[in-house]
């Protein structure tokens, strides 16, 4: 059996630990309501951009871009959406394993992966993968420039046949307790055929039509970029959101476990003080037993 002083240095360290991680579950809860209100906020105004591309679309039936090309599938791309610090649960673990779903068994010159955050560049990297381009510094609280540089990024990847397609990997926020990994294909943009066409060209005539100034090609040449920036934005948001929800979880649950420990410490420092009084006495009574 331990020591008492042996036990009472592991119930101080593991007080410690507790205060750090009751300490980190605060900082997190506290930081997922802002990143909540930004991932729920940005959501309508995603939906309503892919509404007016939509509509769009539909009234330019013969419009072209290097956005909207499909040609044979040579090469995929990769955004992954990571986060740049640990102790956040399953979070990374599973944005990871669903890289490797995507990318395992493949020919490495058919894909390339472009990284943000610290976390999947270590996971990859230790794996021995190779990163097209990295990004980090932002992963619990991304600007809007940081999605607007990393989609003119895979924009220029597409547009100069580096890649034929590019889908992006992140974490779509449900609630605090409930994330879900996602890959949603980012390039070529997917625009309705023809019959989703009719029915939004019907809709747009039963509804408010929309009026396009100068005119609905100038209008869709300028909403496509924008279009990829807001899906990039919006996944970076999802993303954030997701890591705290995951962190403050995995704190709390250290927390508690922390909690038990100390109880079981007690319990066992308990015992081994009343071992401990108990030798005591036996050997005080076997000494005056041996003085009789």
């Amino acid at each position: 059996m331990e020591s008492t002083r042996d036990i009472k240095g592991r119930i101080k360290s593991v007080t410690n630990i507790q205060q750090i991680t009751k300490a980190m579950k605060m900082v997190a809860a506290a930081r997922l309501r802002k990143a909540e209100e930004k991932a729920n906020g940005s959501r309508p105004y995603a939906e309503k951009i892919g509404e007016l591309l939509r509509r769009a679309s539909s009234v330019t039936p013969g419009f072209t871009s290097p956005l909207l090309a499909t040609r044979p599938v040579k090469k995929v791309g990769y955004l992954i959406i990571s986060s740049d610090k640990g102790l956040a649960g399953a979070y990374n673990s599973n944005v990871m394993k669903r890289t490797i779903q995507e990318i395992s068994g493949k020919d490495p010159a058919s894909y390339s992966i472009y990284m943000c955050g610290k976390q999947g560049r270590n996971f990859l990297k230790f794996r021995g993968y190779e990163l097209a381009s990295y990004h980090f510094g932002f992963s619990d609280k991304p600007s809007a420039q940081d999605s607007i540089d990393i989609a003119k990024e895979m924009v220029k990847y597409f547009v100069d046949e580096d890649v034929d397609e590019v889908y992006l990997i992140y974490t779509k926020f449900i609630t605090a307790l409930r994330q879900q990994v996602r890959c949603d294909r980012l390039l070529p943009i997917e625009t309705p055929d023809d019959g989703a066409a009719e029915g939004a060209a019907e809709e747009s005539a039963a509804s408010d039509e929309y009026m396009f100034l100068p005119d609905a090609n100038k209008v869709l040449s300028k909403l496509l970029p924008e279009y990829v920036q807001v899906q990039v934005y919006n996944a970076m948001l999802q993303s954030a959101a997701s890591e705290l929800g995951s962190r403050m979880a995995a704190m709390s649950a250290a927390t508690d476990n922390a909690t038990e420990r100390i109880a079981d410490l007690n319990l066992s420092y308990n015992k081994a003080r009343q071992a401990q009084v108990t030798n005591e006495i036996s050997e005080i009574v076997g000494g005056a037993a041996a003085l009789e």
